[in-house]
């Protein structure tokens, strides 16, 4: 049963490599590391409102569950639904809410806040020491997170659930009942992308 629509494919992907990315520049010192994180922050404001406005299973309020039904699901009494389960959707949540962080502290190392209307008075040298420490403990907290998801992968694998396969081809085996997923057009993706784009766009403008 198909279950995650191009676009959202596409972005796993993309987020995955500017990671390395980014920790392989971050810790050498060397390479594109600001451009990668420009990149990546594109691609969270599009993945934000793409869970708004995009298809079934990628919008949030079809995987942000409950925290009783995260336990239910743990004990194996929450039936199978298309998408993330209950557990996994809160995973993509903590993955979002840190990338999201380690990007906006990263624009605010690198200078593109100072520029911001009023930035003078409340982008100050205590607010950029904040900015400083969450970016340095988030480099430790992120490879946690990535490893708790690769070891969730590897179990699901052993229980023939290939989440890795369903992610390449769009299509989640094995899930019971005949229910369908809603898509929407892949246009509207698109245009997310261009407006998440503008944002960033703007930042860089303001920092110009």
């Amino acid at each position: 049963m198909k279950v995650w629509d191009l676009a959202t494919r596409l972005y796993h992907w993309l987020q995955a490599v500017l990671f390395v990315g980014l920790m392989a520049t971050g810790f050498s010192g060397n390479g594109p590391h600001v451009q990668f994180g420009l990149l990546l922050f594109t691609l969270l404001v599009w993945r934000i409102i793409w869970g708004v406005v995009g298809s079934e299973t990628s919008r949030f309020k079809q995987f942000v569950r409950s925290p009783k039904s995260v336990i239910l699901y743990l004990l194996g009494r929450e039936p199978e639904k298309a998408g993330h389960n209950p557990a996994g959707g809160w995973m993509v949540i903590m993955m979002l809410s840190a990338l999201l962080l380690q990007c906006v502290s990263g624009l605010a190392l690198g200078g593109f806040f100072d520029e911001l209307p009023y930035a003078q008075y409340w982008l100050t040298d205590e607010l950029f020491s904040v900015f400083e420490s969450m970016h340095l403990g988030l480099v430790n907290l992120l490879p946690a997170l990535v490893g708790l998801h690769v070891a969730a992968i590897l179990f699901y694998k052993l229980r023939s659930k290939p989440l890795t396969k369903a992610m390449i081809t769009g299509v989640q085996a094995k899930l019971e009942g005949n229910s369908t997923v809603r898509f929407v057009s892949q246009l509207r993706a698109l245009l997310v992308l261009v407006v998440s784009a503008s944002v960033t766009m703007a930042i860089i403008a303001f920092s110009s």
